[in-house]
């Protein structure tokens, strides 16, 4: 296997980046997840609730990130070092840090309701759950679950398989290929391997880091949502609860944990244990 594709999202539930590479730091890759928009209670808002925030574009820079709109109207705000602690429903993590004005106000006007940005300013503060894999000493990022979550080429097209079959079944016509973007990965893996075959990993090496299973990736309903077009299907939840159920849930990826840090590649080799 190799290492296919690498991709950040520097504000939970936003749009994100692709790039070449990454550096892998213990809660996730660098500037991957260290942001998160909340509602006046404090509350976290997520593309689960409000479908349009994966028409925003967060890009990380030096200090800061650049929010972009689909009209290509952008915003760079700098990482508020100084800024206000304002209480978080994020889980395992009592404050984030907030950002100025000019950033609420922004995303508020192109959300259609009151948000504010708020920085995580030490994942070190934040631990990943033992129900998630989580050791004692393992931090996360903003992330749900697990510092990295990694998807198979070879998976994917399983999926899409079955989806085309089941659409036929039913009498309708084959859909476009299911996107992986879908999934929000934070990287992707391809080669001549078996689909699902992640589910058995123990371990992972890409290029010279090397990783720890901690578990499955259940599926939710964010994965409905088209992020072109921001509408919402069936797909691909009815066809995994097809194929891919268990324990009540249905599972698509699996989540690692760092052992080491350092810089990865698209194009690296990739070895599974």
């Amino acid at each position: 296997m190799r290492l296919a594709s690498v991709h950040l999202y520097p504000v939970k539930s936003l749009g994100g980046v692709d790039v070449d590479r990454a550096v892998v730091e213990p809660w996730g890759l660098r500037h991957d997840r260290r942001w998160v928009l909340l509602q006046p209670d404090g509350g976290t808002l997520t593309a689960r609730t409000a479908p349009a925030m994966l028409g925003l574009t967060a890009v990380p820079g030096a200090g800061s990130i650049t929010l972009t709109d689909r009209d290509g109207t952008s915003l760079t705000v700098a990482e508020p070092v100084h800024g206000p602690p304002v209480a978080t429903s994020v889980s395992r993590l009592d404050t984030v840090r907030l950002a100025g004005d000019d950033a609420h106000d922004w995303l508020s006007a192109r959300l259609g309701r009151p948000v504010r940005l708020g920085w995580l300013d030490d994942p070190r503060r934040r631990p990943v759950s033992t129900d998630h894999g989580g050791r004692a000493g393992d931090p996360l990022n903003l992330s749900d679950a697990g510092p990295l979550l990694v998807t198979t080429a070879p998976s994917l097209r399983r999926l899409r398989d079955w989806i085309v079959e089941g659409a036929l079944e039913r009498g309708e016509p084959a859909p476009d290929p299911l996107p992986m973007a879908r999934f929000r990965p934070s990287v992707v893996l391809d080669g001549p391997v078996a689909p699902f075959v992640e589910d058995g990993w123990t371990g992972l090496r890409i290029g010279a880091v090397d990783f720890r299973f901690a578990e499955r990736c259940d599926r939710c309903q964010l994965t409905l949502i088209d992020p072109v077009t921001l509408t919402s299907g069936k797909e691909p939840i009815r066809t995994l609860a097809r194929h891919r159920r268990q324990d009540g849930r249905t599972w698509f990826g699996v989540r690692l944990i760092p052992l080491g840090g350092g810089e990865i590649r698209v194009g690296d080799p990739v070895t599974a244990g």
